[in-house]
């Protein structure tokens, strides 16, 4: 399989395992029954507990010393930011209003990118961008019900740009340090670092809730969000970003508001429309125009990339 087929591949996954989440985690907050600071925490028990233990299993990789602190921070802007951000903002704002800011993730990556990587701007690029963005603004706006008494805080708002600032930030400015080590070492060490910055916070919380309370359907919501939304998810990102370019990836977050119309339809919630077709041929008119781009000079052409968990002479006999 080709390089960069293995990138679309795993980033489209995980953003479809995404737009499960984004109907999952309203369920959640709707319940009321965990706060989204002990919500984050168990996300990061779960994948931390997870990465680590598949580490044991896999030949072992030096860390450079000076790429603890680069990891430590790429952890806090790419893990426990943009989560717990969204975790919160999610409680008060609309499912609409959370997919429109959700869109200007892909813009401002590849302005990151171009700062920090020298990934060149060109036109099938912004051209592949302003495309995709028309298409999800389409489906979103029409996709709006008469009725619909959902009220977004300006809180919420500046939560929502923050998530999408931070995790941009995360795509466009980490990719070195991603690319340098294998998926699970660079996990294993991102989560367990978001897991002691987020303790302080949530301790008290972790201790206090009543897990008795929580209904069955939103146990397994819980137990969807950390397994699939955490850990499966997390993995197929750093993966697909050794192959494909930081805009491109973030494009694909496109892909969780129609993944959320489909579930919606499929509940039996929504219908289809030629609106909804049509805004889903824009979007992935968008992603293919920006996916013929260039690399230009950035040098992160997928042919010369590393693959995840390939063995080079910083890997030492398996534990």
């Amino acid at each position: 399989m080709q390089d960069s087929l293995k990138g679309h591949l795993s980033i489209a996954a995980a953003y479809t395992i995404f737009g499960l989440n984004l109907v999952f985690c309203k369920d959640i907050a709707n319940s009321a029954t965990v706060s989204p600071y002990v919500l984050f925490t168990l996300r990061a028990i779960g994948a931390t507990a997870l990465f680590w233990l598949i580490s044991f299993f896999m030949p072992a990789e030096k860390i450079d010393r000076a790429d603890y602190w680069k990891i430590a921070a790429a952890s806090l802007v790419g893990l426990f930011v943009p989560q717990m951000t969204f975790l919160m903002a999610i409680t008060m704002t609309s499912a609409i209003d959370t997919a429109i800011i959700g869109t200007l993730g892909p813009i401002f990556t590849m302005i990151f990118a171009f700062l920090f990587l020298g990934e060149p701007i060109t036109g099938k690029k912004a051209g592949g961008v302003a495309l995709s963005f028309a298409g999800i603004l389409f489906l979103i706006f029409n996709s709006v019900h008469e009725g619909g008494a959902a009220v977004t805080s300006p809180w919420g708002i500046a939560l929502l740009l923050v998530n999408s600032l931070s995790f941009s930030l995360y795509l466009g400015f980490f990719r070195p340090v991603i690319s340098k080590y294998s998926v699970v070492t660079f996990m294993k060490w991102s989560f367990l670092f978001s897991l002691i910055v987020s303790l302080p916070i949530s301790g008290k919380g972790l201790l206090t809730t009543d897990y008795t309370a929580i209904p069955g359907n939103v146990a397994w919501e819980i137990g969807y969000l950390i397994f699939f939304a955490t850990f499966v998810a997390y993995f197929l990102i750093p993966f697909g970003q050794k192959f494909i370019r930081p805009t491109l990836v973030s494009m694909y977050s496109y892909l969780q508001p129609i993944i959320a119309t489909i579930v919606s339809i499929w509940a039996g919630l929504d219908v289809i429309t030629w609106q909804k077709v049509l805004a889903s041929v824009l979007v992935v008119g968008g992603v293919v125009l920006v996916s013929k781009s260039r690399a230009g000079v950035s040098g992160n052409n997928s042919r010369t990339a590393r693959p995840a968990c390939s063995h080079s002479s910083r890997k030492t006999p398996g534990r």
